[in-house]
């Protein structure tokens, strides 16, 4: 949320999207670390399309591809896990209250906005090197784009989860616990055993397709699920130190454990596991070797922000700007990338992979500066 944003309306309003923090409680608490997990998993975000769009994976160094491409692969797991905990706090603890249906409703507006702002970018994306018809199949979803998709799956999300969460906040809590296992069983199920009556790009869009590079709405709603239940359980337990401490430490653990299974799946080969994983294998759609990286990593790095807290997130205060307004980031550096980088620059395929490595770093500082900037107008606007 900008901070010149007055209102807990407004602030509702985008919270639970890609576009702003939820980081507000049910009593108006600002919990920062929400902010600065978001920001981890956008800069993650940034560093991979910076490099991935001006680079082909040959082009890239051993030591680029492994570490620095491989840990990318957490940031999409943990911006899907912290919209969950964003919906947590901002939501679900006013389900039920007499404003519950206006505050639904600018949610499904605001999956509205996010919708027409992917399209938008779809075509930034796609203008330079496609044709118009490959372009208008990509904005009717006969195919998909690849850098920008992730705001597809949010902007869908965003029009059907805010009449889920009336029905989440009455679950029973086994049922709540038990709903990211259930889920992934669902969407492992449908994927063996279903063709979506032979429409493939219906099938991707709920479970993901091999052929179509997109998240799947039930293949990635576990994430969503444990982020919700990450979500309550920071409610109760952040503010003392002691159990937020505790809290961290559990998701950090698991985590690990995680990270630890990816590495035993690689029957010695540790090295191909993680190159294999870097270059997306596995990815689209989900396999188990893949989610074991992606996840593991993104819990450690979400119990390493819950654990800093409110100081972790302002002495790495650029990484939290970025997440206080993840669609204006998105927006800036698909921009910065696509039409600055590689159309007017011409860099695309034409620089070494340090070149496009500085510049993405780079990309990663003017990201926060331009979030600083929309703040500091807009809180200058607010006081007139």
């Amino acid at each position: 949320m900008s901070t010149a944003t007055s209102g807990s309306d407004a602030h509702d309003a985008r919270s639970g999207a890609l576009a702003s923090p939820g980081s507000r409680t049910a009593r108006g608490n600002r919990i920062e670390a929400i902010d600065f997990a978001r920001g981890l998993a956008v800069c993650l975000m940034i560093l991979s399309h910076g490099v991935n769009g001006l680079l082909q994976f040959e082009q890239f160094t051993d030591w680029g591809m492994v570490p620095i491409h491989a840990i990318t692969k957490f940031s999409a797991s943990l911006f899907i896990m912290v919209f969950g905990i964003a919906l947590a706090v901002a939501f679900v603890p006013k389900v039920g209250a007499d404003d519950w249906p206006r505050r639904r409703n600018r949610l499904l507006i605001r999956g509205l906005v996010v919708l027409a702002v992917y399209k938008a970018l779809t075509v930034v994306e796609m203008y330079a090197l496609y044709e118009p018809e490959d372009i208008v199949e990509a904005l009717t979803y006969q195919n998909f784009p690849s850098y920008v998709e992730i705001l597809g799956f949010y902007a869908i999300a965003l029009l059907w989860i805010p009449f889920f969460l009336p029905l989440w906040a009455r679950m029973p809590v086994p049922l709540q616990w038990a709903s990211p296992v259930v889920a992934g069983l669902a969407s492992w199920w449908l994927l063996a055993n279903f063709d979506f009556w032979g429409v493939p790009q219906l099938q991707a869009l709920i479970v993901e397709h091999a052929d179509y590079y997109t998240w799947g709405q039930l293949s990635r709603l576990p994430l969503v699920l444990a982020g919700l239940l990450v979500g309550a359980l920071m409610l109760r337990w952040y503010r003392d130190t002691r159990t937020r401490l505790g809290l961290a430490g559990a998701i950090a653990l698991l985590g690990v454990v995680l990270l630890a299974w990816f590495a035993a799946r690689a029957d010695g080969d540790l090295g191909g596991a993680l190159l294999a994983a870097a270059r997306n294998a596995g990815k689209h759609p989900p396999e188990l070797t893949f989610m074991l990286f992606s996840v593991g990593g993104a819990l450690v790095l979400l119990g390493l922000a819950i654990a800093g807290g409110e100081l972790l997130a302002r002495a790495l205060r650029p990484v939290t700007l970025i997440g206080s307004d993840a669609l204006q980031a998105f927006i800036f550096h698909i921009l910065v990338i696509f039409v600055l980088f590689r159309d007017q620059l011409g860099y695309m395929h034409t620089v070494s992979y340090e070149y496009a490595l500085g510049l993405t770093l780079g990309l990663i500082a003017a990201t926060a500066a331009w979030i600083w900037l929309i703040q500091w107008v807009q809180r200058r606007w607010s006081q007139r």
